[in-house]
């Protein structure tokens, strides 16, 4: 199958906007409940991790 190399481009370039726009992440994230105290452990043990912190 020989595609387009300009659909290429542009098809590279809109999986660049998706992701750095978090859309893939937030459908995941939405994908099933998660209950307000899981919200807040898991953003809480985030910003831990992200100061090194165990």
């Amino acid at each position: 199958m020989n595609r387009n190399p300009n659909f290429e481009k542009i098809f590279k370039q809109f999986k660049r906007e998706v992701e750095r726009e978090g859309i893939i992440k937030e459908i995941k994230a939405r994908e099933f409940y998660e209950k307000p105290s899981q919200i807040r452990r898991r953003r809480k043990l985030k910003k831990y991790r992200a100061q090194g912190v165990k």
